[in-house]
């Protein structure tokens, strides 16, 4: 019998995993099946320029895992019952149950709404694919004038505004944020950020929270009313209750509570990996739900995973960030450097240069989605034991 691998989600961190799970070891001894509810591999951070009308590409996951052995179940995950091991599915030819030995937890996160009024009924968000095509429908139809308010001060609300500034300066394009606009920003990076916004003719609402949505404004905490025929809300994410609902040991946030090797401390044949691990870094504070988080998190969690079967000493990869890459529309960038507190440096790339380095970065992430089979080892790492359904695998 087969070590079963099941991995939930294939974004950045699921469809990584799974890739370098293949790669590494041994179909002898594993079978390895990726559920996911949609059939192609989502650039997240793509996003906002599909909702404005940007044609993208997006990779059938059929195509990438084929020849790899790895098994793609389309499917929504709905439960999980770590106690008996299975995975509750279901999706077009029905319900269904999945048994694992090893499961890689990576269902990613969607827009918080913070319990805002309004936000469920008339916002907009690009946290993924199928949102950010409504979104895409909702701004074909505005015509000159049409205003378009971003809620949100992080990087997806920065981008998001950016993009739509440049590919459509018809539109009144209007960003509120909590706090400062760039605040995390060193000196010369916030004032970069500034001008770009001030290029782009993009309204900055500073120290505004926003309270309630309706379908043509948004009410502000001091209650003022700011016109949007669009309100796009990026204020943030949030994990599915899946994880608390099945018994998982979690967070505040939902997110599973995991090692340094990205193993669950209440059930170790359960890893995390993506935006719903809750996972200390380097500096001793939570990771932020990110891309970059995705890839520290996965190449653990897939390292502490091959070494657990195979007998060998679990590695540590590194959990620290370098720097922010902010895009402010397809020819203008922010990259700044952070310290080991993820404060950030007094030195920062900007304008072309740091938008060609974004874009590499992306087609990078987007290529080793394409190719998780590239530098397969022409010898396959074998379990330490023969896999077996007692419970009891390799020593951890």
């Amino acid at each position: 019998m087969k070590h079963r691998i099941v991995v939930l989600g294939a974004g950045y961190a699921g469809a990584f995993a799974a890739g370098n799970l293949a790669r590494r070891l041994s179909p002898a001894d594993i079978e390895i099946t990726v559920v996911n509810a949609v059939p192609e591999f989502v650039e997240r951070m793509r996003l906002h320029q599909l909702a404005i009308g940007q044609d993208l590409a997006f990779r059938k996951l059929a195509d990438v895992f084929a020849g790899t052995g790895v098994r793609l179940r389309l499917a929504r995950v709905t439960g999980v019952d770590p106690e008996r091991r299975t995975v509750a599915v279901t999706g077009e030819d029905g319900g269904g149950e999945l048994t694992y030995d090893t499961l890689l937890y990576a269902l990613g996160s969607s827009v918080a709404h913070h319990g805002v009024p309004g936000v469920a009924e008339y916002a907009f968000d690009v946290t993924g694919r199928s949102s950010a095509l409504r979104l895409r429908e909702r701004l074909a139809g505005l015509g000159e004038g049409g205003t378009v308010l971003v809620v949100g001060e992080g990087l997806t609300g920065i981008e998001t505004a950016t993009e739509f500034a440049e590919s459509r300066p018809e539109l009144s394009v209007a960003l509120a944020a909590r706090g400062e606009l760039g605040a995390w920003l060193s000196r010369k990076a916030r004032r970069h950020l500034r001008q770009a916004f001030d290029r782009l003719g993009i309204t900055v609402h500073e120290h505004t929270g926003i309270e309630a949505v309706e379908p043509a404004r948004a009410i502000a905490a001091d209650g003022r009313s700011i016109p949007a025929d669009v309100t796009v809300w990026s204020a943030g994410f949030a994990v599915h209750p899946i994880a608390a609902a099945s018994g998982l040991e979690v967070a505040e946030t939902g997110q599973i509570v995991v090692d340094r090797t990205m193993r669950s401390v209440s059930h170790p044949d359960v890893y995390a990996a993506g935006d719903c691990a809750y996972a200390i870094g380097e500096n001793g504070r939570p990771l932020p739900m990110s891309c970059a988080s995705a890839g520290f998190t996965n190449m653990q969690a897939t390292a502490a995973i091959i070494a657990r079967l195979t007998g060998s000493e679990v590695p540590t990869t590194g959990l620290k960030y370098y720097g922010n890459h902010i895009s402010l529309g397809r020819r203008d960038a922010i990259f700044q450097m952070v310290d080991g507190d993820v404060r950030s440096k007094s030195w920062y790339l900007g304008g072309r240069t740091a938008a060609w380095l974004k874009s590499g970065v992306l087609k990078g992430a987007g290529w080793g989605i394409a190719h998780p089979t590239f530098g397969m080892p022409k010898r396959k790492r074998r379990l330490a034991t023969a896999p077996d359904r007692s419970g009891v695998r390799v020593a951890a």
